[in-house]
């Protein structure tokens, strides 16, 4: 969990994208190199093995109670990882989680796979 609002960034450690798109992989997974790069920063998050988002890894995900969820693919570790350390931050500090579309980093507005109510009413 994360900082005294609770959330939580998931992190699929077994996604894999093409390098370049010959379908080429890297050594190590995609997601395990993401999941590297943020515990060199020191952002915490969870290891998750798949997130059944194959065909748009690298995946993610943030969550937290009463908040909306956010599933987010096709990140590069190499790339976003400024922007995603962003993104997490604004979710943080957004009122029950919405991020309304302008105010994500833009390398990551066209990423959102999904954007899943709270389970419990939003206040």
């Amino acid at each position: 969990m994360c900082d005294a609002i609770e959330i939580e960034l998931v992190v699929c450690t077994t996604c894999r994208m093409s390098a370049d798109g010959t379908g080429a992989q890297q050594p190590l997974r995609d997601g395990a190199r993401l999941s590297a790069a943020l515990s060199a920063r020191g952002i915490p998050h969870v290891r998750q093995e798949c997130l059944s988002a194959c065909r748009r890894g690298c995946v993610v995900v943030l969550r937290g109670p009463g908040r909306w969820t956010y599933l987010q693919g096709e990140l590069d570790p190499d790339r976003d990882l400024d922007a995603l350390e962003t993104m997490t931050a604004a979710y943080r500090a957004a009122p029950e989680g919405f991020l309304p579309w302008r105010e994500r980093p833009e390398s990551l507005r066209r990423n959102i796979i999904a954007r899943i109510p709270p389970m419990e009413p939003v206040k």
